[in-house]
């Protein structure tokens, strides 16, 4: 299953998601498209309020239905917005991997890391890296009982992070 069905053909776009921190890896995102840096185009981008946020469900969804690849970026350990966030992202992130190995998805499909609103350049060596791992990696095998990639799954994810503040780093400290 987590195969590929074959190379991908001269300008096939790849079906890559990105979960992208609103207060610093967005930002490295739009300082590199400022910059006019070149980056592939094979990202489809999910804005979040922090890496925290990101529920490592919405991860399992994007890749059982099809993704070929999952991205996540957010603030630096020890410069989040919400303190912990990143630390909270990190330790889930981690036990994603292990449990992507046993459901047959391969976890190099996979990827988070920490990009800062001023990194333009890093954001963009990120994501082309990671674009050409996934190239390498072909299209990803559709998983039976997936609902088939398309932007309406994309747009229900994207609805279900911002449904709110849940996780303990959005919480307000007492």
């Amino acid at each position: 299953m987590s195969g590929s069905t074959g190379l991908l053909t001269e300008g096939q776009d790849l079906r890559i998601v990105g979960f992208l921190c609103n207060w610093c890896s967005y930002g490295g995102a739009d300082t590199a498209g400022v910059a006019r840096f070149e980056q592939p185009t094979d990202l489809r981008v999910i804005r979040v309020p922090c890496s925290g946020r990101i529920d490592p469900l919405f991860i399992a969804r994007a890749l059982l239905s099809g993704a070929d690849g999952v991205l996540v970026s957010g603030c630096h350990p020890r410069d989040c917005h919400y303190a912990e966030g990143n630390f909270y992202a990190r330790r889930r992130f981690e036990m994603l991997k292990q449990f992507l190995s046993v459901t047959g998805i391969d976890p190099e499909r996979f990827h988070y890391t920490w990009v800062s609103a001023s990194e333009g350049q890093r954001w963009q060596d990120v994501v082309t890296s990671f674009t050409e791992r996934i190239r390498k990696l072909g299209p990803a095998t559709k998983m039976a009982g997936g609902t088939g990639y398309d932007e309406e799954c994309l747009k229900e994810i994207a609805a279900a992070v911002s449904l709110g503040d849940q996780c303990p780093c959005h919480k307000e400290k007492a």
